[in-house]
C-alpha cells in the first residue's frame, strides 16, 4: 500500500508534522527569548559584581596604604609592588575577573590571574564587549577609583548551550511519544472506518444485506445509508430480473406443452412425409424451448431463492432420487458411490437436486458415447462427477462457467447448467473446481465442488 493512500496515514502524518513543527518552533522562540533575558541577567550580575566589590576593594587599599612604612614606597612615593597586586588572591569572586585603577589608569589591585592587557582603558561606566570578554566599568564616588569586571565570553557560551540542552533533551522523548499518542489515537478514532470496510471486504458478491450502522460516527451515516439505498435498488432489480425469468419460463410452459402437443397430433394424423418431418421440428425445437424454460426457472431458484432448509437433510438420499429418475428416463449409464455413514446437510434438497441433476446432464451429454459417469459422495461432503471423453482446452474451462456458453461439439445443450451450479456455489460459499484431464486417467472431465455439512 502506497504511503498516504489511506485517511489514517494521512492524518497520522499531518498532525505529527504539526505537532512536531510547533514544539521546534515553540522552542527556538523559547531558546530566543531565554537567551535575551540570560544576557540582561548576566549583565546585571556583572553590575553587581562591580558595584559590590569596588567599596570593599577602595577599603583594602585605603587600609593597606596607611600600613605601610617608607621602604614600601620609592623615590616618587609610588607603591613599588605596583602590577604585583594582580596576582593577589581574590576574594571578591570566582566566575568573573577584575581589576581595579586608579585615575591615572595605574593597576592597583586586581584579581588572581587576571590580564590586564584584557582590560581596555577606562573610558565611560558602561558594558563594553569585545572578542573574548564582557566588561562592566564603574567608577567610585569621588572618581579616584575605577573598576573594570569581566566575564569570559566562553563562559556564557557554555551556560547558554547547557540552557538549549536543557530545552532539547525533554523534546527528543516528548516528540516520539507524541507522535505515538497521536497514531493511537488516530487509530483508536478510525476503528468504525476500518469496521464498515472490514464488513464490505467480507461480503460475498450475493450478499446484499444492509450494512449495519450502529456504532458508526456522524460523519459516516451518510455513507453507510447510501450504501444501503445502492444496496436496496440492486437487491430490487436482481428480484424483478429473476421474478421476470421465472415468471416467464412458468409461463411458457403451458403454452409450449400445448404446441408439442399439436405439432405430435399433426404428425401422427398426417401422410405425407414432408409435413411429418416438419412437425417433428416443430416438436423438437418446443421440446428444447420447454428446456430452457426449466433451466431458466432452475437459475431464478438458484440466484434468488432460498437455499437453505431448518432441518439437515442425508445428501445420500438425494443423490439416489436423482439417479432414480435418470433410471426412469432410460438413462443407466451413472456409477454412484455412496459412504456408509449419513452426510447431513442444511442445504435445500431441491437445491442440491438441482445442482446434481445439471452436473450429471453435462457429463451425459459431453462424455463418451458409450462411457459411465461416475458421481460419488465423501462424508465430508465433497461431490465428484467424472465422465470420459475428449478433454477441454485450459482456456474453456472458465469460459464455460457462463451462461448460455456451450462446448465445441454439436451436442445440443442450453448452455446454463454450469452457470446453475455455479450460482448455487457462490451463494452457499462453496468452489466448482473442473479438471481436465482427470488426475487418475488421461482423457475425461472431472468436477468436484464441496457441499457444507451439519456433521463435521
Amino acid at each position: 500500500m502506497r504511503i498516504g493512500a489511506s485517511i489514517q496515514t494521512r492524518l497520522a502524518l499531518a498532525l505529527g508534522l504539526s505537532v512536531t513543527l510547533l514544539w521546534l518552533a515553540a522552542a527556538a522562540v523559547t531558546a530566543h527569548r531565554l537567551g535575551g533575558q540570560m544576557e540582561e541577567v548576566f549583565d546585571d550580575g556583572l553590575k553587581a559584581t562591580a558595584q559590590r566589590i569596588l567599596p570593599i576593594a577602595r577599603h583594602d587599599l585605603r587600609e593597606g596604604h596607611q600600613g605601610r612604612d617608607a621602604t614600601d614606597y620609592d623615590d616618587n612615593g609610588e607603591d613599588d609592588d605596583g602590577d604585583g597586586r594582580i596576582d593577589r588572591e581574590a576574594r571578591y569572586g570566582e566566575d568573573v575577573s577584575f581589576i581595579v585603577r586608579d585615575q591615572n589608569g595605574q593597576v592597583l589591585l586586581g584579581s588572581k590571574g587576571a590580564d590586564a592587557s584584557s582590560f581596555p582603558p577606562f573610558t565611560k561606566r558602561g558594558f563594553l564587549r569585545t572578542a573574548t570578554h564582557q566588561l562592566y566599568y564603574d567608577t567610585s564616588f569621588d572618581g579616584n577609583l575605577t573598576i573594570a569586571v569581566a566575564e569570559p565570553l566562553d563562559h556564557r557560551t557554555e551556560l547558554s548551550r547547557k540552557m538549549l540542552l536543557g530545552l532539547v533533551l525533554p523534546l527528543i522523548v516528548v516528540i516520539p511519544l507524541s507522535l505515538l499518542a497521536i497514531y493511537l489515537a488516530v487509530r483508536r478514532s478510525l476503528r468504525p472506518v476500518r469496521a464498515l470496510r472490514q464488513e464490505l471486504a467480507n461480503r460475498g458478491a450475493q450478499d446484499l444485506s444492509p450494512v449495519t450502522d450502529s456504532g458508526l460516527p456522524t460523519e459516516l451515516l451518510p455513507i453507510s445509508a447510501g450504501v444501503n439505498q445502492l444496496l436496496d435498488r440492486l437487491t430490487a432489480a436482481f428480484h424483478a430480473e429473476r421474478a421476470f425469468a421465472a415468471n416467464a419460463a412458468h409461463e411458457l410452459r403451458t403454452p409450449v406443452a400445448g404446441a408439442i402437443a399439436q405439432a405430435q397430433r399433426i404428425r401422427s394424423e398426417t401422410k405425407e412425409k414432408l409435413t411429418s418431418q416438419r412437425a417433428t421440428e416443430i416438436e423438437t425445437t418446443l421440446k428444447r424451448l420447454m428446456r430452457i424454460s426449466e433451466k431458466l426457472m432452475q437459475l431464478a431458484r438458484a440466484e434468488g431463492g432460498r437455499l437453505q432448509s431448518d432441518e439437515p437433510s442425508d445428501l445420500r438420499t438425494v443423490l439416489q432420487m436423482v439417479l432414480q429418475d435418470f433410471a426412469r428416463a432410460g438413462e443407466g449409464r451413472i456409477a454412484l458411490r455412496l459412504p456408509q455413514v449419513p452426510v447431513l446437510s442444511t442445504l435445500d434438497p431441491d437445491t442440491v437436486g438441482i445442482l446434481c441433476r445439471n452436473l450429471i446432464e453435462n457429463a451425459l451429454k459431453h462424455g463418451a458415447q458409450h462411457g459411465f459417469v461416475e458421481v460419488s459422495l465423501e462424508p465430508g461432503g465433497l461431490l465428484t462427477v467424472a465422465n470420459d471423453g475428449p478433454n477441454l482446452p485450459a482456456d474453456a474451462l472458465d469460459r464455460l462457467m457462463r451462461r448460455f456458453e456451450r462446448g465445441a461439439g454439436k451436442i445440443g445443450g442450453t448452455g446454463l447448467g454450469l452457470a446453475i451450479v455455479t450460482a448455487i456455489a457462490d451463494r452457499i460459499g462453496a468452489d466448482v473446481q473442473i479438471v481436465s484431464p482427470r488426475p487418475v486417467k488421461n482423457e475425461g472431465v472431472q468436477v468436484d465442488i464441496k457441499l457444507p455439512v451439519a456433521n463435521h
